[in-house]
């Protein structure tokens, strides 16, 4: 694929606070690829740059091979949908899509024209003359992009977009973005704090904590082969355990070892180990590798959450065997659930769900404070 957008060694302060800390970022033609992290991590300030909102502090952002920095943001052929969609309630749903096209006096046939294809493309055609201001959540969001993907920008940006949506639109509308990228073939740049939306839309996600990128790779990738304990613990749920790599394929972990898959390391290398929760087999006993005692059970549908005491470390385990609490179980692990990484400066933050709850994640700021705090960045 050819690059389209490069971001090298981009940094960013507001008020002597580093909110960009030496960004490199390759973005390529044609690309679904999402900014994920946790509010404050830099994300929106990232989009702001390649939008031109915002300029950086130091380091070059090439488009085209074209250093554009000092390219003002309606010069670049890039647009812009926010989580505030920004329409004009004054006008109908045409106008509304057709307003770029009138601002660049297109002729009313080829507007007309340009207007109707999109409007099948986001599967409004019929609601040419509703008032935008009649429309649901999701149908004005179907607005927002198709005035912004009437010209056909290489790139189109999108800051968190689905936030304001119920779960259920917030689903639907992750499939239809997906397919809407691939119709059209521009280069989406998305941005969320929502794991799921990562995963289920992207070609590459690019996990971003405290100003910098984590890893970055496609969303089986980031998954299963998670660089650091952030990054394992930001993408689904992880057991992240303090071990000891004995000798290439066997760790040492919870005083017993273990076979793995992984190599590398250096002999009796402190490491982290990281187990996802899905990968945990439950068996009797005298039969587990490991040996723990249920402290709570929760019901999500299709699985149960079960935390485990074993030696004091609190586990995660999701399974659909129903265990009860103070039972007392064991649990095997085939090689490939093991995990191996490197120590880093996040090991010992995550991964015992000593204090764990379904609501904690929760009880960061509300959906319509989101984007006031990304804007702090």
């Amino acid at each position: 694929m050819k690059k389209i957008i490069e971001l090298k060694n981009i940094s960013k302060s507001f008020d002597g606070e580093k909110v960009l800390d030496n960004i490199c970022l390759d973005i390529y033609d044609n690309e679904f690829i999402t900014l994920l992290g946790p509010s404050g991590c830099g994300k929106t300030t990232t989009l702001r740059i390649i939008g031109g909102f915002e300029t950086p502090d130091t380091g070059d952002v090439f488009f085209m091979g074209d250093r554009i920095n000092d390219l003002p943001a309606h010069k670049r052929n890039v647009n812009t949908v926010f989580q505030r969609y920004a329409l004009f309630p004054h006008l109908n749903v045409y106008e509304n899509i057709a307003f770029p096209l009138r601002e660049k006096k297109e002729k009313r046939d080829v507007i007309d024209q340009k207007v109707r294809e999109v409007l099948d493309l986001v599967a409004l055609k019929g609601f040419e003359k509703r008032s935008v201001t009649s429309l649901s959540g999701g149908q004005q969001q179907r607005v927002a992009i198709a005035r912004a993907i009437i010209n056909r920008p290489k790139v189109l940006l999108l800051d968190e977009p689905l936030a304001a949506l119920d779960l259920k639109l917030r689903k639907d509308m992750q499939q239809e973005l997906k397919n809407l990228q691939k119709a059209t073939g521009i280069t989406f740049i998305f941005v969320t704090h929502d794991q799921e939306e990562a995963l289920s839309m992207s070609d590459t996600v690019v996990v971003m904590s405290e100003g910098r990128i984590q890893q970055i790779g496609t969303p089986v990738d980031i998954y299963n082969e998670p660089q650091n304990a952030f990054v394992a613990d930001f993408i689904g749920e992880s057991n992240i355990l303090d071990g000891l790599m004995l000798a290439d394929r066997l760790v040492a972990f919870s005083g017993q070892k273990f076979p793995c898959l992984d190599s590398g390391f250096d002999k009796r290398e402190p490491v982290d180990v990281v187990i996802r929760p899905e990968d945990v087999d439950i068996v009797p006993e005298d039969k587990g590798m490991l040996k723990g005692v249920v402290t709570s059970v929760t019901f999500l549908g299709v699985h149960y959450e079960i935390i485990v005491d074993i030696d004091g470390f609190k586990w995660m385990i999701q399974t659909t065997d129903f265990v009860d609490v103070d039972e007392h179980i064991g649990i095997y692990l085939e090689p490939d659930a093991i995990h191996v990484m490197k120590k880093s400066e996040y090991s010992g933050l995550y991964g015992d769900y000593s204090s764990f709850s379904n609501e904690f994640d929760e009880l960061e700021l509300p959906p319509e404070d989101w984007k006031e705090d990304e804007s702090a960045e």
